[in-house]
């Protein structure tokens, strides 16, 4: 091997090493980069310094703000080519990075994405100044920053992005300030003629209803779900931000420890903020104004963690009265007029706020019992009751004068939340001693009655001394909070029993008010009634007659007797309940402010390669025969220049090196491509054979050496005509950073021609093309005919997206090679090459070839038959009926190819672990199926994403069901799962999923009683 000049020098350096999640390197990018300044000459107009002092300040002391700003600049400008230059300097961002949006209106065609680094900075000239649409974008989120430690977002407006606008997703130390999250709604669409004048929406009259008069702003349910969304994140502060027209939630801050959102305002979203299973959660000086409700504090179920401790003062929530426009999810169910709502969350404190003007209520305290039934909450870890709430020194005027009517349409399918204002009405009539009264039409009937300044469902739950305390998964009792209540997360087992011991004393009496609530000192209008217990869904019986006009009960007789009935039994308007100080002798303590520690670099993130130590590791010869393998250090501009393929213009040929051809059983599905794989291990090295543990471990796979290679080149066939088109070949490539730390690299490669030759060129910004394929399976045998106009190849960034899971190696991790899905002997995917090149390797066992010839050590003794081993575990071919070993097409033989090919396509992100970890629904295929599978599982956000579905899988109703509504959908980023590196929808998976849940899935299934 020739000795390279330069390797003292990239020794000493190591700084060729990249960890940008799938790229990374951009300094060997063909694709023109933006304007790159480094230290604080910012270039271009001379007004946008990247660190200008003022905007990084950690003012106050508490915002743990990283230092961004001592690194690049990279200068984008609006035009045809703003997009482009996103993408090329989003990839490139170290450490110490800033991306710099100039003033003025983009057209962006695909998503902001910042994956794998640290400590950078997004910036515009002002959220007035510098306004990002992504109305056109082939992506679901504006701004999406996954698993960074350390970023700032600020100054400029996210417009019409079709999901999430910002989201930061397993960050800690995020900040966005001076933001704002728009949709241009039901009216007209903001552009780039009249955005000046369209971003501040006032607040003056909201529509009650739809189709009322709308001045200030039109809402509509086709705008995306979230505004500003971190979720699964730390230490994270939003201040002096907006949002406007969000479908589910405005400014959110979800299952995530620390946040703080302060001086802030959220108008014409279905909730205008939202705190939702956080540890320590602070609302400070914000506005809520023309929203469905104002603020929420709650846990919903079936997810990551659960909240504990929040705080909201200084607030202003009013004319909170937009009709709820959410397509479903819990936040569908808030009532029009609401100031502020907690459910099922422990430990708040209410002070010095301000409510005015909300129809149904300023404050609603309410349970899950009212939701779903006493002792119904299918998630057992879940505490449906909020506890130590502590409402004092605020102001409410004029709540509760126009209660909403219920939805008949949703009562009619079996949702009858919409119910519960008029059911809180009717117990909160004036006295009146003749209930002939109150004969009359039914519309006079369902409008009777007010709400109040604080409305509480009167629903607490009792001890249930047969409950024993929960385990884990071990057996062991779960983590438990200094008053005893159990610190459940997602990967605890649900129990049988809601436990609630810590609750109460050895006399079994309720430990008040620490499990209780405590209301005082506070300035009610006298135009409303203070408060109201409405003793939960006592009376629901009659409301909802009521609402399906029931014929019988209104008879004269009958509503006679109802009424008179429900009259007994009014609501309880007795505030002195909650007087803590003259019933317990004591108060709820005050709970402490939110402080957001200092921010702590990592120091795991290199910086990129100097182009001269590039060039030379790229452009070394090498022997033929023999991988460039100094070079897999850095980013070579050309795949030939690693030398991986006995044909460097055909990476179907034979691999160099002893590299070793291996196929799956089910793969990811690619726009119906056909894929060439190939692993090289290292000379002298070995990976480990590790498999899913029966469950315990399905994230994980084989255990590679640094060094590895695994390429993945994708084609399309067409054996009509003796044709095959190569369009990419992926590289992940096993790294060691300057820490010390094992990373895996992602490059994608796009196949062209140059002087008449096939060459792939680095193209770090991905790209797209027309595609057609024609040619019979290899597995199934079945002919799959097709074309796409926009097969697409992921940019960079958008690899660690499936790729990235926080319990393996950063950076782009391999998905699929897990012994259950190598458990099969080789066989090329199309008959394409015949016996040629790679076509040719032995069709054996693929894991007792990797054993044989020495580069899998650790593999059980394996027993092979018909090229499988059977005393280990498979994933069976997903199209393949019978292959799970179970009769063909059986129920069991159904479910079971179902679950490979989710776990495939979906499980990268659907697991703890995963970019999608938030949702609670999980696809390894060791899995039970129940909620945590989908069964009756609600989804966690609303928007186009939901499809207007309630739960992801309905037994026997694919048609209801969320999931295969997105496993089908095409053409709309909101919808379509995977959301990525697709283009058409996979017609016969889609067809076989409908199958399970139509014919397979019935409610005897765990969970599968709690869709109704």
């Amino acid at each position: 091997m020739k000795t390279l000049t330069v390797r003292s020098l990239f020794l000493l350096l190591l700084a060729t090493t990249v960890i940008s999640g799938c790229g990374g390197g951009g300094s060997s990018d063909p694709v023109n980069t933006p304007t790159a300044n480094t230290g604080n000459d910012n270039g271009g107009d001379g007004d946008s310094d990247a660190d200008d002092g003022d905007d990084n300040d950690n003012d106050d002391g508490d915002t743990g703000t990283p230092p961004t700003g001592d690194g690049r600049t990279f200068i984008i400008s609006p035009g045809d080519n703003a997009t482009e230059d996103m993408v090329n300097a989003m990839i490139q961002l170290r450490p110490g990075d800033t991306l710099q949006f100039d003033c003025g209106y983009f057209d962006l065609d695909q998503g902001l994405l910042i994956q794998a680094t640290e400590d950078v900075l997004i910036k515009g000239c002002g959220k007035d100044e510098t306004v990002l649409s992504f109305k056109d974008s082939a992506n679901v989120t504006g701004l999406e920053a996954l698993n960074i430690r350390g970023i700032t977002v600020e100054d400029l407006t996210i417009l019409d992005s079709p999901g999430d606008a910002f989201k930061l997703k397993g960050v800690k130390w995020g900040t966005l300030r001076n933001v704002r999250a728009m949709w241009s709604g039901g009216g007209e669409p903001v552009t780039a003629d009249n955005y000046e004048d369209r971003l501040h929406v006032a607040c003056t009259k909201p529509p009650f209803n739809e189709g009322d008069p709308a001045p200030d702003y039109v809402p509509s349910a086709a705008s995306g779900r979230y505004g500003i969304y971190p979720v699964e994140s730390e230490n994270i502060l939003v201040e002096g931000s907006e949002s406007v027209g969000a479908s589910d939630a405005g400014i959110y801050v979800g299952q995530t420890n620390t946040a703080i959102i302060r001086d802030s305002r959220a108008v014409y979203n279905v909730m205008g903020f939202e705190i939702e299973n956080v540890q320590g959660g602070e609302y400070d000086n914000n506005v809520a104004e023309c929203n469905t409700g104002g603020f929420l504090i709650y846990d919903l179920e079936n997810i990551t963690q659960y909240g504990d401790t929040s705080v909201m003062l200084n607030n202003l929530a009013r004319n909170n009265n937009t009709y709820n426009f959410a397509q479903s999810g819990l936040v569908s169910a808030v009532p029009r007029g609401t100031g502020f709502i907690t459910l099922g969350y422990d430990n708040i404190e209410v002070f010095n706020n301000t409510f005015e003007d909300h129809s149904t209520a300023a404050i609603i305290y309410t349970s899950y019992e009212l939701i779903d039934g006493k002792g119904k909450t299918a998630d057992k870890k879940l505490d449906p009751y909020t506890e130590g709430l502590y409402i004092h020194n605020n102001v409410m005027k004029n709540s509760g004068y126009d209660l909403p009517s219920p939805d008949l349409e949703k009562v009619a399918n079996g949702e009858v939340e919409s119910v519960l204002p008029t059911l809180i009405g009717l117990k909160n009539l004036p006295t009146i001693n003749d209930p002939t009264q109150l004969l009359g039409s039914l519309e006079n009937i369902l409008n009777l009655g007010k709400g109040a300044h604080i409305v509480w469902d009167g629903l607490r739950d009792e001890l249930d001394a047969d409950c024993p305390y929960p385990v884990d998964s071990n057996g062991d009792p779960v983590p438990m909070d200094s008053n005893g209540k159990p610190l459940h997360t997602n990967e605890h087992p649900n129990p049988s029993c809601h436990y609630n011991a810590y609750k109460f004393d050895e006399n079994n009496e309720r430990i008040q008010p620490t499990w209780g609530s405590c209301i005082r000192d506070n300035d009610f209008s006298e135009d409303s009634e203070p408060y109201l217990n409405f003793h939960g869904t006592d009376g629901l019986e009659l409301v909802l007659a009521l609402a399906e006009q029931d014929l019988s009960i209104l008879s004269p007789g009958g509503l006679l007797d109802a009424l008179e009935g429900l009259l007994n039994m009014p609501s309880d308007r007795n505030l002195s309940d909650h007087d803590c100080q003259a019933r317990f002798g004591k108060l709820l303590p005050s709970l402490p402010r939110v402080e957001i520690p200092p921010f702590e670099p990592s120091g795991d993130f290199d910086p990129a390669p100097p182009q001269e130590v590039v060039d030379e590791l790229c452009n070394a010869e090498v022997d033929s025969g023999e991988i460039n393998r100094d070079a897999l250090a850095v980013n070579c501009p050309r795949l030939e220049q690693y030398n991986l393929f006995a044909d460097a213009t055909d990476p179907r040929s034979l691999p160099n090196e002893g590299g070793v051809p291996y196929v799956l059983n089910t793969k990811l599905f690619s726009d119906y491509a056909t894929k060439y794989r190939v692993a090289f291990v290292p000379p002298g090295t070995k990976a480990v054979y590790r498999d899913g543990q029966d469950g315990s471990n399905p994230n994980g796979g084989i255990h590679f050496p640094t060094g590895t290679v695994l390429a993945k080149t994708f084609a399309f066939t067409d054996e009509a005509n003796g044709d095959e088109t190569l369009v990419e070949t992926r590289l992940l490539i096993k790294r060691v950073s300057s820490s010390g730390k094992p990373f895996w690299e992602g490059l994608p490669y796009i196949w062209g021609e140059e002087d008449g030759q096939p060459v792939a060129r680095l193209t770090m910004g991905g790209g797209s093309t027309a595609a057609s394929w024609h040619y019979r399976d290899s597995d199934s045998g079945a002919l799959l005919t097709g074309s796409t106009d926009n097969y697409s190849v992921p940019n960079a960034n958008q690899c660690i997206t499936c790729h990235g899971n926080d319990d393996q190696a950063g950076g782009s991790a391999p998905i699929g090679p897990k012994p259950r899905n190598l458990n099969r002997a080789y066989k090329p995917e199309s008959a394409f090459m015949g016996n040629t090149g790679q076509a040719g390797f032995p069709r054996i066992n693929q894991l007792q070839y990797w054993t044989d010839v020495g580069i899998l050590s650790g593999t059980p003794e394996l027993q092979i038959s018909n090229g499988v081993a059977t005393n280990i575990e498979r994933l069976p071919h997903w199209n393949v009926p019978g292959d799970s070993g179970n009769t063909a097409n059986s129920d069991a033989d159904i479910e079971s190819r179902v679950k490979a090919y989710l776990e495939v396509n979906c499980q990268h992100c659907h697991n703890d672990k995963g970019a999608a970890s938030n949702t609670g629904y999980y696809l390894d295929h060791f899995r039970e199926v129940d909620a945590s599978y989908g069964i009756c599982k609600k989804p966690t956000a609303t928007g186009g994403g939901s499809c207007g579905r309630q739960h992801v899988v309905v037994p026997g109703s694919a048609n209801s069901s969320i999931v295969s509504c997105r496993l089908a959908a095409e053409n709309d980023p909101q919808r379509m799962m995977p959301p990525i590196a697709r283009s058409v929808a996979h017609n016969e998976a889609t067809a076989l999923l409908d199958q399970w849940i139509n014919q397979v899935v019935d409610s005897s299934y765990t969970n599968g009683s709690a869709c109704n």
